[in-house]
C-alpha cells in the first residue's frame, strides 16, 4: 500500500500511536477493518489490537480473541453467557490498560462495550464508540451510559446527530462504511458465475444470521421456506452463506436433519455474502446490519427474526418504532415485508418472497429506493472516522 498523505499531526506522534479495539460479529468485524484501513492510510505503523475477525487481522490487527467469544444475542442466551462475557471483559481491561493505548474503539456490542469504556476512561484512556447504540429504537435511557463511558461517538446514520447533539455528548457523523464498499450496480451474472450457480434461473440468497444462536434459532426457518418455495417453483436457487466455517456445518447438519441435501437446489458458500446477494433476484435476511448490506447493494428483500421465546417476550414492547430492518427505519416506511418470531413461519417467508419475486414494477422501485439511500450514507467513513480518532488524539496532546 502507497502511503498517503499525513493528517497536520506533528511527525514525532506516529511512532507512539496504538488502538485497543473490541468488535463483536462478522458485520462488526467488516466495519471495523474499514476504519483500520483508514487509520493505516494515515499512520502506517500503528499498532492495534484486541477483539476482531478476519477483516481486521487482514491489516495488521492482532486479535487476542475472536468475534466468536462475544457473539451472544438474546436475554436468555445472554444470561448463560453472562459469567463467561465479564470475565473476558475484565481480563481485556486488565490488558488494554497496561498497554496504555492511545485510544480505544469499541465497534457497535453496547451492552459488552459501554461498560468495558466506562472502566478505560476512568482510568485515562481515550474511548471512542464506532455505531451509536440504537437509542432511537429502543432503550434510550442508555444514551446515559454513552455520556459516562464515551469521550467521543462515531455515528453511521445522519438522523444520529441531532440526538447526540442535543444530549451534549460529542459525536462525528462518518457516514456508512459499507456505503462506501456496496455499490446497487453490481454485476449479477458475475456473481453467479464465481458462485456456481445458474445463470438463467430465478436466485433466492438465504442468510439466518451470522451468529451461532441465530442459526440455532432461524437456520431451518430459511431452509423450510425454500423447502416450500422450491415445492411450487421448482425453477428457483436458492444460495446460503456462512459466516463461519462453523456456521456452514451447523447449516449443513440442518439440511441433513431436514431432509433436504439431496431435494433442495441449494448452494452453500463459506463467508461471501455480500457475492451471494449480489447474485440474487431477492433476500430473505435475518433482521440486523445484512438487512442494509443487501439495501445497499440494490436487492430487494424479505426481512424476519425469530429468538429464543422467553427473550422475545422480554423483548417485546420495548421497541420505539414500527420497523426491525434498517431499510425500512432509514426510509420510515414500510418498503419490505417483515415477519417476527411465529409471524415468520416458512409458509410466510416463502409467499412473501414470490410475490417480491414476480411483481417486476415493485423491485424496480425498490432498486431506485435504495439507490437514493446509498447516496445519503457513502460519505467516506474510513477517512472520517480516521481523522475524528487522530483528531481526538492531537487535542489531548495540546492539552497537556
Amino acid at each position: 500500500m502507497s502511503e498517503a498523505p499525513r493528517t497536520p499531526l506533528a511527525d514525532d506522534v506516529w511512532g507512539e500511536f496504538a488502538l485497543a479495539m473490541v468488535a463483536a460479529e462478522a458485520s462488526g468485524d467488516l466495519l471495523a477493518s474499514a476504519m483500520l484501513q483508514g487509520l493505516r492510510d494515515a499512520v502506517p505503523e500503528l499498532a492495534a489490537f484486541g477483539v476482531g475477525g478476519r477483516a481486521m487481522c487482514s491489516w495488521g490487527f492482532e486479535a487476542w480473541a475472536g468475534i466468536e467469544e462475544l457473539s451472544v444475542r438474546g436475554y436468555v442466551e445472554v444470561l448463560s453467557a453472562l459469567p463467561r462475557l465479564l470475565a473476558l471483559r475484565r481480563s481485556l481491561a486488565r490488558r488494554i490498560l497496561a498497554r496504555r493505548p492511545t485510544a480505544f474503539v469499541g465497534i457497535d456490542a453496547p451492552d459488552f462495550n459501554l461498560g468495558l469504556e466506562r472502566r478505560l476512561r476512568e482510568q485515562g484512556v481515550p474511548t471512542v464508540h464506532f455505531i451509536g447504540p440504537s437509542i432511537w429504537a429502543w432503550r434510550p435511557e442508555r444514551i446515559e451510559a454513552v455520556r459516562r463511558s464515551v469521550n467521543h461517538m462515531l455515528l453511521v446514520f445522519p438522523f444520529e446527530k441531532p440526538i447526540y447533539d442535543a444530549a451534549g455528548i460529542p459525536a462525528t457523523y462518518v457516514g456508512h462504511p459499507l456505503a462506501d464498499v456496496l455499490s446497487p450496480s453490481t454485476d449479477t451474472a458475475a456473481a453467479r458465475k464465481a458462485l456456481e450457480l445458474p445463470p438463467d434461473r430465478p436466485v433466492i440468497a438465504l442468510l439466518p444470521g451470522s451468529r451461532p444462536d441465530e442459526v440455532r434459532y432461524m437456520g431451518r426457518t430459511v431452509l423450510q421456506a425454500a423447502a416450500w418455495i422450491h415445492r411450487r417453483r421448482p425453477d428457483c436457487h436458492f444460495v446460503l452463506p456462512a459466516a463461519t466455517p462453523a456456521l456452514l456445518e451447523a447449516l449443513r447438519r440442518q439440511t441433513v436433519s431436514l431432509r433436504l441435501d439431496s431435494s433442495l437446489p441449494l448452494t452453500l458458500v463459506s463467508g461471501q455474502s455480500h457475492r451471494a446477494m449480489s447474485a440474487a433476484d431477492t433476500v430473505l435476511v435475518a433482521s440486523g446490519t445484512a438487512t442494509l448490506e443487501a439495501a445497499l447493494l440494490g436487492r430487494p428483500m424479505v426481512i424476519f427474526y425469530r429468538m429464543a421465546a422467553l427473550s422475545f417476550l422480554l423483548m417485546r414492547n420495548r421497541g420505539l418504532l414500527p420497523w426491525i430492518g434498517l431499510p425500512n427505519i432509514l426510509c420510515r416506511e414500510t418498503l419490505v415485508p417483515e415477519f417476527i418470531q411465529n409471524e415468520a413461519s416458512p409458509e410466510a417467508l416463502g409467499a412473501a418472497l414470490l410475490a417480491q419475486l414476480d411483481d417486476t414494477s415493485l423491485c424496480t422501485r425498490l432498486r431506485q429506493r435504495f439507490t437514493d439511500m446509498h447516496g445519503s450514507l457513502a460519505r467516506g467513513c474510513a477517512k472520517r472516522s480516521a481523522e475524528a480518532i487522530l483528531g481526538l488524539f492531537e487535542s489531548r496532546r495540546e492539552s497537556r
